[in-house]
């Protein structure tokens, strides 16, 4: 539960203090430490991320110290993300994506009621609060992070891929055929443990065990009906079927490795998501051919991924470039490295409209 709650939670902190007149007196300092277009990014805003951050690396070993130093060097580099994010979800507003937004929102809610077996939705918010965690905090930093991503989706990547013109296309793939070869295809089938609500230390162990039971032979159908989270499991017995190895690579690619090192009628070790264990068995195998196939979809794909860092960074260039930017004396040089060439250019002083 620790790392769905480090994912998804924002820690409310505020961490500059000023002594005045007496040392015990204590008096909370916020500044702006940037105006984007009619939003302001306040320096308990950046504390916040800051703080989030450290904690992250903490939970991953480091020491405080050494989390603290790392993300303080990092300052500027957090400032200028905290401003591109705020850019992205004015945008969101702009683009009208809210409803789009609130549904993928309600989708998720409803996807861990039924992997948790809750019959409400108000027994999930219930067994949230016992984790600690505020639904409505929940909900609003998907709707954050939903948000920055249907922008990015639908102004960078969606327009990137329908942007390249059919003679584009089929002379991208004349040129890189062997990026096209016929892939392999693997049939699968899976038992799928979630994270949430859970310990997470026991679930890895369960996978573990049932992992073991499985390889001594025991009946992956009957471990997938008892143990797995996926919704239909008691009609599919866990079977996903065939799918390509390009399929599984969109799909989720640190599943590709594991899956590719498995013989036919094998069983993964436990592969660990953000979201959950997979476990895999691999029911049957289809060579990959040296034959070349076109496929308009894959041969979009392959273009847009391969320019999609270098589009997305024009866009928030542009983005930038078309809003009113001020950024605090104080913090404009830490942040000036990210957005722009020279120091002297650290305002984008067209107003907002």
């Amino acid at each position: 539960m620790t790392r769905f709650i480090a994912a998804i939670v924002t820690v409310l902190f505020i961490s500059a203090f000023s002594v005045f007149a007496q040392e015990t007196e204590l008096k909370v300092i916020d500044e702006v430490v940037a105006q984007v277009n009619d939003g302001v990014i306040t320096l308990s805003r950046v504390r916040r991320e800051m703080k989030g951050q450290v904690d992250m690396l903490v939970e991953q070993g480091k020491t405080r110290d050494v989390a603290n130093a790392e993300v303080q060097s990092k300052e500027g580099e957090i400032i200028a993300k905290i401003i591109e994010e705020e850019l992205l979800l004015q945008k969101g507003k702009e683009l009208g994506v809210e409803s789009e937004v609130d549904a993928e929102i309600n989708r998720r809610f409803l996807e861990i009621m039924k992997q948790q077996n809750f019959k409400t939705l108000d027994q999930l918010y219930k067994a949230m609060g016992d984790q600690g965690l505020n639904p409505q905090d929940v909900r609003e930093a998907w709707r954050k992070q939903y948000t920055m991503e249907y922008v990015v989706n639908r102004e960078v990547f969606g327009k990137t891929l329908w942007g390249w013109s059919a003679k584009e296309v089929k002379a991208y793939y004349e040129k890189h055929k062997e990026k096209f070869f016929k892939p392999e295809i693997v049939t699968l089938s899976e038992i799928f443990m979630s994270f949430a609500g859970r310990d997470e230390a026991a679930v890895r162990e369960k996978a573990k065990t049932i992992v073991a039971e499985l390889r001594k032979g025991g009946d992956f159908a009957k471990f997938a009906v008892e143990n797995s989270d996926r919704e239909d499991v008691k009609q599919s017995n866990g079977s996903i079927g065939p799918i390509s190895a390009n399929e599984l690579k969109r799909a989720c690619e640190k599943c590709v490795a594991p899956i590719g090192a498995t013989a036919k009628g094998g069983v993964t070790d436990p592969i660990e998501l953000v979201e959950g264990i997979e476990i895999f068995r691999v029911d049957d195998r289809k060579e990959a051919s040296k034959e070349s196939v076109f496929d308009e979809a894959d041969v979009r794909r392959a273009m847009t991924i391969e320019v999609l860092d270098t589009k997305r960074k024009d866009y928030m260039a542009d983005l930038r470039k078309d809003s009113y930017i001020r950024i605090n004396d104080t913090y404009r040089p830490m942040v000036s490295p990210y957005f722009f060439n020279e120091a002297a250019r650290t305002e984008v002083k067209k107003p907002a409209k």
